[in-house]
């Protein structure tokens, strides 16, 4: 058992977490062989076999929606240099800025960002991941349509996934298990803000 305590996390049971990610099938089964697990019990599990694409899918969709918006935002924030393209950058600060004060204008601004930007880039998937926090994915004055509820997760993975090879992509295994670790720090009440050390 892991020593872990995710207080951000609800769920009891990892596979109520995982009915609605599309988990690789060694992942889906360690789940299986192991049964009732925790959820901290297994991401730990993912993270010892090396299976961190699934661990991030995983902790991105176990978290709630802001958290998991935040942690894309801090894995790209790894990545902006003095090349990173301004409309990226506005992107991730409008993400940003969604975390911080989850409305309604900042939700629709993060959205109008990302799309200027391209999605080539963490910071447009972490704008998404704010956008599709709740809300309306259609226009203000058109029927509501309300985003799925796992699409916060899956653009929350997508950024992350992206920032670990967007730069460097041979260090990806090294990023991914910081970012894991920043991940990990949220979910138990943190901040995420965790040093390199180094790649």
């Amino acid at each position: 058992m892991s020593e872990l305590s995710f207080k951000k996390i609800v769920h009891q049971q990892a596979r109520e977490i995982c009915v609605d990610i599309d988990l690789e099938p060694p992942a889906m089964a360690l789940l299986e062989q192991q049964g009732s697990m925790a959820p901290q019990d297994f991401l730990m599990s993912l993270v010892a076999q090396k299976f961190f694409i699934d661990a991030i899918k995983f902790l991105s969709r176990a978290l709630p929606k802001r958290e998991a918006t935040w942690w894309a935002c801090l894995c790209a924030r790894d990545t902006v240099c003095d090349d990173t393209p301004k409309q990226a950058l506005k992107a991730l600060e409008l993400a940003e800025q969604w975390v911080y004060q989850p409305t309604e204008d900042h939700r629709r601004r993060a959205f109008e960002a990302a799309e200027s930007a391209g999605f080539n880039h963490p910071a447009s998937w972490s704008a998404m991941a704010a956008f599709w926090s709740g809300g309306s994915m259609g226009p203000p004055n058109a029927p509501p349509v309300p985003p799925a509820d796992n699409l916060t997760g899956k653009a929350a993975a997508g950024a992350i996934q992206l920032a670990g090879v967007y730069d460097q992509p041979e260090l990806a295994p090294q990023k991914y298990q910081h970012f894991l670790q920043c991940g990990i720090d949220i979910a138990c009440g943190g901040n995420g803000r965790i040093e390199t050390g180094g790649f």
